[in-house]
């Protein structure tokens, strides 16, 4: 009989844990979902493609050399939002790019200079590997013309060539530091960013890191988490709990603080027709989450119907934003 009741207890558990995240309004409690909305448009974000050089544990973009969900951007295609953002005087300060890896795309290092050209503040994600030395010469030029304006985030996802190749695979450390080296070396403006996986505390993490940034002479501070950014694991298998209208003042989170508060995206999705606006980072598939096709347009509430918005964003206090 013990064992019947607790067949039943787990039947029950898994009904409900598959009743998490499945209403956009209730939570499987019954309660009403969290919403953010949008207080002040800072962070345009673009996609540049999915595609990437290489191929990363628990990546939430999926991204890898054969996965090319999200086409590559055009620069007429991230043309379109800057002169919306201008006709509509909304109100972006920085310009965005992730990937994938944003390099490999062809008209990347254009998007870039357009943004800058446009007086925008431009952050990168990037791996700092092949993809990136291959453009030296065109990024130097950048650099020279826009200075400080331009921010290269490398991925390290730990300081130690053990942990980071046990993320991104064999033989990823070498090249990583060979671009990060450079980057310093020419006097780039440079954050990394880096994970907490690996059951360490912040302050074991950060002096890890600071030794590497040392030995290899890579001027970044440790200890400013604006240029060491250290973001929460993002493992989808893991359960997590939903947010609920009232937990912002138990939990003591400020939804403005959300990334969906003040940014949005741009991707491209393969054989669509055109891009499509989401609210952030790390929404990019979701058709849940799609807000429409301009910048104007997606200007609306997001409710919090995604492991994501739980783990990373409310419980994680993780922003993949600059600001």
């Amino acid at each position: 009989m013990r064992w019947v009741m607790a067949y039943l207890l787990s039947s029950k558990s898994r009904k409900l844990e598959q009743l998490k995240f499945s209403d956009p309004l209730l939570t499987e409690k019954g309660e009403e979902r969290a919403i953010v909305q949008l207080t002040s448009l800072r962070t345009i974000w673009f996609n540049t493609g999915s595609l990437c050089n290489i191929t990363c544990k628990n990546c939430f973009m999926k991204s890898s050399p054969t996965n090319d969900d999200l086409s590559y951007l055009s620069l007429s295609q991230v043309a379109v939002y800057l002169d919306e953002i201008a006709a509509e005087s909304l109100p972006v300060e920085e310009v965005a790019f992730t990937g994938g890896e944003p390099f490999m795309n062809a008209e990347f290092l254009d998007m870039v200079s357009e943004s800058l050209a446009r007086g925008f503040r431009v952050l990168v994600l990037t791996n700092a590997m092949k993809p990136l030395l291959l453009r030296q010469k065109q990024l130097c030029r950048i650099k020279e013309q826009y200075g400080d304006l331009l921010v290269l985030r490398v991925s390290i996802d730990h300081y130690t060539r053990k942990g980071h190749e046990e993320i991104r695979g064999r033989n990823s450390w070498e090249p990583m530091m060979e671009g990060l080296q450079w980057l310093s070396a020419n006097n780039f403006n440079l954050d990394v960013a880096g994970r907490t996986c690996w059951n360490e505390t912040e302050k074991k993490s950060r002096a890890g890191y600071g030794r590497l940034f040392r030995n290899q002479r890579i001027r970044i501070d440790e200890n400013d988490s604006s240029k060491l950014v250290l973001f929460p694991e993002m493992d989808i298998t893991i359960d997590v709990p939903e947010i609920s209208a009232g937990c912002w003042g138990v939990l003591g989170v400020d939804p403005e603080t959300m990334m969906c508060a003040s940014s949005r995206m741009i991707v491209k999705k393969k054989n669509a027709h055109s891009s499509v606006v989401v609210p952030c980072t790390l929404l990019p598939y979701e058709k849940e989450f799609e807000l429409g096709t301009s910048l104007a347009g997606s200007i609306k509430e997001v409710r919090l119907n995604h492991p994501h918005c739980a783990k990373f964003c409310v419980l994680g206090g993780g922003s993949c934003s600059p600001s």
